[in-house]
């Protein structure tokens, strides 16, 4: 069975991300917590490999879980607070070293895009407590490039103006 973007987007009702860029819908929200947040959120999102479609990098305050779904590899960016930076690819080759799922602490820059001659990855996000977009921060490149000089290019490539 062959799916398409397009497909996928009328299928889930997927809508783009604001800020961050892709489409995306949440699927879960649990209660409200005390703070205002809920208890945690899912959504199923997909990136192409069209330019410009890309995650951008962004931090959250708390664990974000990214769960592969369909399509071609996805990766990431992780630019972590102790100025280390990473490399992680969702994907279906597990034994090739690509995951399934993977969290991405709290606090950790992150952004993603389709790996190079990818047209498309169907993937997720879970956290608890859940999303809220008081809880997004948007990458700057400039600060970001100046703290991981080694990742110039890729941060540059994952910001959005």
């Amino acid at each position: 069975m062959t799916v398409t973007p397009e497909e996928l987007v009328a299928h889930y009702g997927l809508e783009p991300i604001p800020h961050e860029g892709g489409r995306f819908r949440q699927t879960w929200a649990g209660p409200e917590r005390p703070d205002g947040r809920p208890e945690g959120t899912a959504i199923v999102a997909l990136l192409t490999g069209e330019p410009g479609d890309h995650s951008a990098l962004h931090r959250l305050p708390s664990d974000e879980v990214w769960h592969f779904y369909l399509g071609d590899p996805l990766e990431m960016l992780l630019l972590a607070p102790d100025g280390t930076a990473r490399t992680a690819v969702l994907g279906p080759d597990v034994l090739g070293g690509q995951f399934v799922q993977y969290t991405v602490p709290a606090g950790t820059w992150m952004g993603a895009r389709v790996a190079a001659g990818g047209a498309w990855t169907l993937f997720g996000c879970t956290m608890a407590p859940g999303f809220t977009y008081a809880g997004y921060e948007p990458g700057d490149a400039a600060e970001l490039t100046a703290r991981y000089p080694a990742e110039a290019d890729r941060i540059a490539g994952l910001c959005r103006t």
